[in-house]
């Protein structure tokens, strides 16, 4: 056999193994609430982007899924590109706004502009762009940036999903991003330097939130809920803390109807003293970790 038809074979079996490379196993956490009075539900830690899809399924999950009758998430509603789209421009974008840097504190300013460059991002894009709606843009751009995709997310992947008879949601895309739009012009602007603060850190605690989930390490989950946009406490009050009490109020109430929800939620509102595990327990719900 010729050294090229050689090269050729090998070539040819590395490209098969590497299509054939199985999906990454992870075991994220799975707990499962029971009432006074027979009522059952699960939680089960989501995130919402991945570099790479991973093998999130377990005969636990499986279970549970079987025994739900709804699954329950944040936004079940925000899948469709152009109708999130529509959405975030229509609350995010107001005319006579003056240029995005002016809104930023003079020391932060530098930190933007390096910020900008490195996203290859142009300021006057954010012309005519509410301030929280510039943060989340920008924070989107650092997460397409290290390669996170919504596509390889746990929250669609459980949509999709054929044992999820029934999908319900917590908020919906419209009320969530109203929450940003609620915020006083201040909270907006500590919003965007957040993001700004935390840009060089994303890659890092990204990896380290990704790597926490994958093992189901609540405790190491429960670290970062300071990081990042969760490091001013006004914010972290309103986007967690607040959150967290009103979706287990709407769990409870879901429960004392007869409901058995599947609950999928983002992994940092299940973990420490405000997630829901805890807050269920202080209500008087046996709250186990099962996975």
């Amino acid at each position: 056999m010729s050294n090229r038809r050689r090269f050729t074979l090998i070539a040819a079996a590395a490209l098969a193994l590497a299509g054939c490379r199985q999906a990454e196993v992870v075991r994220p956490a799975l707990w499962q609430v029971d009432g006074p009075h027979g009522e059952r539900a699960w939680l089960f830690g989501t995130i919402h982007a991945l570099p790479d899809p991973v093998d999130w399924r377990s005969a636990r999950i499986e279970a549970a899924l079987k025994g739900a009758d709804r699954l329950l998430v944040e936004v079940a509603d925000g899948n469709d590109p152009a109708k999130a789209a529509a959405v975030f421009k229509r609350l995010g974008t107001s005319p006579g706004l003056p240029p995005l840097r002016t809104r930023i504190a003079p020391a932060a300013r530098v930190a933007f502009d390096r910020l900008l460059a490195e996203q290859s991002a142009l300021p006057d894009q954010f012309d005519g762009v509410e301030t929280w709606a510039a943060a989340l843009g920008l924070n989107q751009l650092l997460m397409a940036k290290i390669q996170n995709d919504a596509k390889n997310g746990i929250d669609r992947a459980l949509q999709g999903d054929p044992l999820a008879r029934r999908i319900d949601q917590f908020e919906g895309l419209e009320p969530q991003l109203a929450l940003f739009d609620r915020l006083p012009e201040a909270d907006q602007r500590a919003l965007l330097e957040s993001v700004i603060a935390a840009a060089a850190d994303a890659p890092r605690e990204t990896a380290a939130l990704q790597t926490a989930w994958k093992g189901g390490d609540t405790a190491a989950i429960a670290a970062l809920d300071h990081k990042g946009m969760l490091a001013d406490p006004d914010l972290r009050q309103l986007l967690l803390v607040d959150r967290n009490t009103a979706w287990t109020a709407r769990l409870q109430a879901l429960l004392n109807g007869g409901a058995r929800p599947f609950v999928a939620v983002g992994a940092l509102h299940l973990a420490g003293p405000d997630g829901l595990p805890a807050q269920l327990e202080r209500r008087g719900y046996r709250v186990t970790r099962v996975q």
